[in-house]
């Protein structure tokens, strides 16, 4: 056994000046430089600071994915505000200056819309995004669509009533629906996120603060954080790019930020020379899991060095993921199934994480066989037939996406562009009429490492 150096797709090497070189390509890039984002796509900022992103998309037809993406969640909440940011999504669809009470809902079902897969939102630690599917082929629809949008982002009504009576439903939430994993999450996440804020702003809130918050501090945090120099529109579909760009500067023109608004803060999470751990339980758990986080600072995002680093990353989970499953074949194994995986845990953090279900309690024979195998592999690397077998199966992957680059469906590229606002992933394109290091990477080009990742 040897100790293999992971090659990344492109072949991207350090040369002594600290600059990527293509193998028989005619471009040199710095590791530095941000991979440019895929041409299609329309990017405007509104003189009020509101982003937008824009790509026409024709899979599926007739439809639309919009997004409205809040650079702002549970994370910002003061201290008698802990469950509000979530609290707020939920008043979203309770009312705005537009839509009355339920009516919002209603309409969106009347044009053939279902609350939960195209009518739906989500408040984490650090953003909130609200998220329509839309159909394109009936009049208005897509403008109405939009509005609503623009009343989440501005005209939410926050009626007394529909906030009182809403309470009971967060609570219940809280209570119910999250059930036996979320629980456990919960429990952890403060030991996972030690000595930070952020084990403080769970986004579930707290019952007693729940029950008990001022409806004042609740406008207060709408009219602090839910302001158009952090937010950012997504439209992906079957559209007009032009038009809907007008359509943006139109309606959401007239946002405005509150005057004397401090800017967003960042929250870091300390590091730590103890290993801290936690055991919980619930009575609802399906499964028993044993779990490692090994917490890293995030490194600089959509830059040619991060998408290199990345690749690196994959290959190596899949590696050791590949001896993983195949301890857990074995008869009478340490446990029922174990992988490893990086990445983002928070805004300011990342982690490498290793887990495993197991069976009968036996935890720490689990634990033990993970850690031993990660202890062979930092001490003796993978074999080159190991690499070259994941090497290959990436290689086919990368294949197939690159002949299906023009198949790819809205929600997916709505996604990815929700990721780029809020965490800097390169959004790249595989488009042929591209100038490479201004675009995208010409078709040609692209061929041609991916016959030199072939060959080496």
């Amino acid at each position: 056994m040897r100790k293999i150096l992971l090659l990344s797709f492109f072949l991207l090497m350090f040369s002594a000046s600290n600059v990527f070189a293509f193998q028989n390509a005619e471009v040199k890039i710095a590791a530095t430089d941000k991979i440019p984002l895929d041409d299609q796509i329309v990017l405007g900022v509104l003189p009020n600071g509101l982003k937008y992103m824009i790509k026409e998309n024709g899979r599926p037809e007739n439809r639309v994915e919009l997004r409205l993406v809040l650079d702002a969640g549970s994370i910002l909440e003061r201290d008698d505000q802990v469950g509000l940011a979530h609290f707020v999504e939920h008043m979203a669809f309770n009312g705005t200056t537009n839509f009355a009470e339920q009516d919002l809902v209603k309409y969106l079902e009347s044009v053939g819309m279902r609350f939960g897969p195209d009518i739906n939102a989500y408040t984490s630690f650090d953003e909130t995004v609200y998220m329509l599917q839309l159909p394109t082929d009936s009049v208005g629809v897509v403008e109405t669509g939009l509005r609503i949008l623009r009343d989440w982002a501005g005209n939410v009504a926050f009626d007394s009533l529909e906030v009182d009576k809403e309470r009971g439903v967060v609570i219940e939430e809280w209570r119910l629906r999250r059930g036996g994993a979320a629980r456990i999450q919960d429990r952890q996440f403060p030991v996972l996120l030690h000595d930070s804020r952020y084990a403080e702003r769970l986004p579930i809130g707290t019952q007693e603060n729940l029950q008990t918050f001022a409806h004042q501090r609740l406008l207060d945090f709408y009219a602090e954080w839910y302001r158009p120099d952090l937010m950012t529109i997504v439209a992906v579909g079957d559209i007009d790019a032009s038009d809907m760009e007008q359509q943006i500067t139109s309606l959401f023109g007239d946002l405005s930020r509150k005057p004397g608004a401090i800017d967003r803060p960042y929250f870091e999470v300390p590091d730590h020379e103890e290993t801290l751990f936690s055991i919980e339980s619930d009575p609802e758990a399906s499964i028993a899991l044993v779990a490692l986080a090994f917490k890293h600072d995030l490194e600089e995002a959509g830059t040619f060095k991060d998408y290199d680093t990345s690749l690196k990353k994959g290959l190596f989970s899949s590696m050791l993921n590949q001896r993983l499953g195949e301890i857990a074949q074995q008869a009478d194994p340490p446990f029922i199934g174990a992988g490893t995986g990086d990445g983002v845990l928070v805004r300011t953090k990342a982690a490498f994480n290793l887990n495993a279900s197991v069976k009968d309690g036996q935890y720490l024979t689990a634990l033990e066989a993970m850690l031993s195998e990660v202890e062979r592999v930092r001490q003796f690397g993978f074999t080159q037939s190991e690499f070259d077998r994941i090497r290959l199966s990436r290689l086919r992957r990368m294949e197939v996406a690159f002949m299906e680059r023009d198949n790819q469906v809205s929600g997916q590229l709505a996604s990815e562009y929700v990721r780029h606002i809020l965490y800097g992933e390169a959004v790249p394109a595989f488009q042929g009429n591209s100038t490479c290091c201004k675009a995208s990477f010409p078709t040609s080009s692209l061929r041609k490492l991916m016959h030199l990742f072939h060959s080496s």
